[in-house]
């Protein structure tokens, strides 16, 4: 009996580590349906119950979402980024967050930048503004996170990157719901394109300088869209 249960355990390990490598590859992206039961038992080669125990610690870690009569959903890339995700948290407090994490990203990848790199981060500022440009709000969403999670991998310190990457989806989460609050400069150069030149210019204190301008830009929008408290609740 007890190397049955000994059997099962290792079965259900080998299920979560194949699940949980399909989302940090990013075959199963954050938002993303994964592939009904059926599909993946046959997968797998496991029996209904350990595929769904391993679904199970999956969601219980935030990774993934079960929603009863529409399937299981990719939620985050890592239990951090899940646990953030749960929170209901306000821009401010993600931009208070975002604020330390990126000024200290820019001073550090302007010590350490490549051409390489910078020509991407190009790549992804011009992605930006045409997203804006053309009102398309994810694609202006996944190309401005793109920039900013460039900037931390470039770094080359780890856990700075998992932590912006833990932060990515709350942050998308809160900038989707203002979109459309008035003052809002998708294409606003502060942060951007004047970090961009900082990194090139490979002076850390500039770039250090424009990321805080950055999201002092979005906090004073967030602060001038917002209501005051007693405000909120009326109709």
């Amino acid at each position: 009996m007890a190397l049955a249960s000994a059997r099962r355990t290792a079965l259900v390990t080998d299920v979560i580590a194949s699940l949980r490598a399909e989302i940090t590859s990013g075959r199963w992206p954050v938002g993303s349906r994964i592939p009904p039961e059926p599909v993946l038992i046959e997968q797998l080669g496991v029996a209904r119950g350990t595929l769904r125990e391993g679904v199970r610690a999956l969601a219980h870690a935030g990774l993934l979402q079960v929603r009863q009569g529409d399937g299981t959903y990719v939620r985050a890339t890592s239990e951090l980024s899940g646990a953030i995700q749960r929170l209901d948290t306000e821009l401010t407090e993600v931009l208070e967050v975002r604020q330390a994490l990126d000024t200290q990203a820019a001073r550090l990848a302007a010590s350490r930048m490549t051409p390489t790199a910078l020509d991407d981060l190009a790549a992804l500022l011009a992605r930006r503004a045409d997203a804006w440009e053309n009102r398309d709000r994810d694609a202006w969403l996944d190309a401005d996170h793109a920039f900013h999670q460039a900037v931390a991998d470039t770094t080359g310190n780890s856990l700075l990157s998992d932590l912006y990457a833990a932060l990515g989806p709350a942050l998308r989460r809160a900038m989707t719901s203002h979109w459309s609050d008035d003052g809002f400069d998708g294409a606003d150069a502060r942060g951007h394109e004047d970090l961009l030149e900082a990194l090139g210019a490979a002076d850390p204190e500039r770039a250090a300088a424009s990321a805080t301008a950055n999201i002092d830009a979005t906090a004073h929008w967030h602060d001038a869209s917002t209501p005051p408290p007693g405000e909120r609740d009326r109709g």
